[in-house]
């Protein structure tokens, strides 16, 4: 796991935590931001998955050239 991955989990989880006291003391704004944290927390970890996707599918494509 990479330091970015436990970075977003961390941020994703962060947002869990706000969400749910905000839910819990009917802060509504609170439970906004918990949402916000974890949507972008999520977005992060799609665009980094898609990378290693695409790194995956270059480094296929070099070793299928050389090989």
């Amino acid at each position: 796991m990479s330091q970015d991955d436990i970075r977003n989990k961390a941020e994703e989880l962060k947002g869990e935590a706000k969400e749910t006291v905000g839910d819990w003391t009917d802060d509504e704004s609170l439970e906004s931001e918990g949402k916000a944290d974890q949507a972008k927390a999520n977005v992060k970890q799609a665009g980094e998955k898609a990378e290693d996707a695409v790194r995956d599918v270059r480094d296929g494509v070099h070793e299928a050239y050389e090989g």
